[in-house]
C-alpha cells in the first residue's frame, strides 16, 4: 500500500511509472510530473483500467473510495467504466434540458424585445430552478419564483412574468424538451393586477406647455429629436427606443416593423414634421442601426437604455406622475377623439391595438390607412399650432 507522503514526494522520471496500492488501485506518475489515479480491474474476461481522479484535487482517501464504489459494481455484474459514462451522457443531457439552457436559448432565438426585461424576469427564476432539467420542475416552483417578482418591487408584475415563463415551456414543448407546458395549471393562483394608468397630460393648453419645453431641451441632440418625435407617432416608448433605420421609407412616409405586444406588423404614417426630424438627425445617427442610439455607443449599435425618455422629462420638471413617455399615447387618444373628432377605431388602429371587426376577425395592418395618413398629419398640424399659441378648442362634450 502507498501512503499520502509517498504520493507527494513521487518525482517524475522519463518514462511513466506506477506505484501500487492494493485491489488494482495506483498512482501513474507521468514524466510532466503529472499524477492520476487509476484502478486495473477485468471485467468480461477483459483487462480494463478506469480513471478515478488527478492527485492532489483527488486524495489517496477518496481514491480509495471510488475503488470500492467500482469494485461493488463489478459485483452487481455492471461495468464502472460504462456506467460512468452513462453517468456522464446523462449529466449532460440534464443538463441541456436545464430550464436555464431553454430558457435563454428561447431568449436568443423567439423573443422579438429589445428591452431589458426578459433578461430581469429570468433572474427572478434561474438562481432556484435555472439548474433543473425542465421536466422535473412542477407547478409549485413557478409559483415560488413568481412571489419573488411580487416582493421584488422591480415594477414587474407577476402575471406578466408568469405570461413570459409560459412562453418559453411552450418553446419547451415545440422543441421536443417536455410534453406540456405547466404554467397553465397556475391560473388563478396570483392575485389580481391592481390597473394603473402611466401619467398623461391629455389637457391641450397643459400640452402646449409640454411641447414648447420639449422644443427648449438642452440636453442631448438625439435625445430631444426623440422627445420631439414622440408625441407625433405616440408609439410605445420600447417601440420608439429600438427603431431602425432600414424600417423607414421617407420617401413612401412610412415606418414599418413588429409590434411584439399584439404580435402583427404595423404601419405609422409620417408627417412633415415627422420627416423634418428624420431628416436632421440622419447625417448623426443614420450610419448606425439605430434611428436613437445610446449615448455610450457612437457606433449606433444599441439604442438607447428605457429610462432616457422618462429621464429627460423629469429634467423638464415632469415627474412620474405627472408625464411619461407612454403618455404621449393617452394624449393622442383622448385629443384626436374628444377635440379633433377622429373616429376610434382609426385611433385604435394607429395606437397598434388590436382591433376586430363585427365577426371578430383582426384587421390587417393596411386598414384604414388613407384615413390614418390624414389623421396624422392632421395630429401633427394640432401639435404644431399649439406650440405655436392658437387658440385651445376645448372638449367635445357628450349630452
Amino acid at each position: 500500500m502507498i501512503s499520502d507522503t509517498i504520493c507527494k514526494n513521487a518525482k517524475p522520471k522519463k518514462k511513466p511509472y506506477k506505484l501500487s496500492d492494493e485491489k488494482g488501485l495506483f498512482l501513474l506518475v507521468n514524466p510532466n510530473g503529472s499524477k492520476y489515479f487509476r484502478l486495473k480491474y477485468r471485467f468480461g474476461g477483459q483487462e480494463k483500467t478506469l480513471a478515478l481522479g488527478v492527485y492532489p484535487e483527488t486524495s489517496l482517501k477518496s481514491a480509495r473510495i471510488k475503488r470500492e464504489e467500482a469494485r461493488e459494481l463489478i459485483a452487481k455484474d455492471i461495468d464502472p467504466a460504462e456506467n460512468k459514462k452513462a453517468v456522464k451522457q446523462a449529466k449532460a443531457e440534464s443538463a441541456a434540458n436545464s430550464f436555464e439552457v431553454i430558457a435563454l436559448e428561447w431568449l436568443v432565438k423567439k423573443c422579438n424585445d429589445k428591452s431589458s426585461r426578459p433578461k430581469r424576469l429570468l433572474g427572478y427564476v434561474i438562481p432556484w430552478i435555472g439548474s433543473k432539467p425542465i421536466t422535473d420542475i412542477i407547478p409549485k416552483d413557478i409559483l415560488l419564483c413568481l412571489r419573488r417578482v411580487e416582493e421584488g418591487g422591480a415594477g414587474y408584475s407577476a402575471k406578466k412574468a408568469l405570461q413570459m415563463y409560459g412562453q418559453v415551456f411552450r418553446y419547451a414543448v415545440a422543441t421536443g424538451r417536455t410534453d406540456r407546458d405547466i404554467t397553465q395549471d397556475l391560473k388563478g393562483a396570483l392575485a389580481p393586477n391592481k390597473v394603473k394608468h402611466f401619467a398623461s397630460i391629455t389637457e391641450p393648453k397643459e400640452v402646449s406647455g409640454l411641447l414648447r419645453a420639449i422644443d427648449g431641451y438642452q440636453g442631448s441632440f438625439v435625445v430631444k429629436c426623440s422627445l420631439q418625435f414622440a408625441p407625433l407617432v405616440f408609439v410605445r416608448p420600447g417601440e420608439l427606443r429600438v427603431a431602425e433605420w432600414n424600417h423607414f421609407d421617407l420617401d413612401a412616409k412610412e415606418w414599418r416593423y413588429f409590434v411584439t405586444k399584439t404580435e402583427v406588423q404595423h404601419i405609422v404614417p409620417l408627417s412633415r414634421q415627422v420627416i423634418e426630424i428624420l431628416k436632421e438627425l440622419q447625417p448623426l445617427t443614420g450610419h448606425g442601426r439605430y434611428v436613437f442610439p445610446s449615448e455610450r455607443t457612437p457606433r449606433g449599435d444599441r439604442c438607447m437604455s428605457e429610462n432616457t425618455l422618462n429621464g429627460a422629462l423629469k429634467r423638464l420638471g415632469y415627474g412620474k406622475d405627472e408625464m411619461t413617455a407612454h403618455g404621449f399615447r393617452a394624449m393622442a387618444r383622448t385629443i384626436l377623439d374628444e377635440v379633433l373628432g377622429f373616429r376610434p377605431d382609426f385611433i385604435e388602429h394607429q395606437l397598434a391595438h388590436a382591433v376586430r371587426d363585427p365577426n371578430g376577425r383582426a384587421y390587417n395592418r393596411t386598414a384604414h390607412l388613407a384615413e390614418r395618413k390624414k389623421m396624422m398629419q392632421a395630429w401633427a398640424d394640432y401639435l404644431d399650432s399649439l406650440k405655436n399659441g392658437a387658440e385651445v378648442i376645448p372638449f367635445r362634450r357628450q349630452i
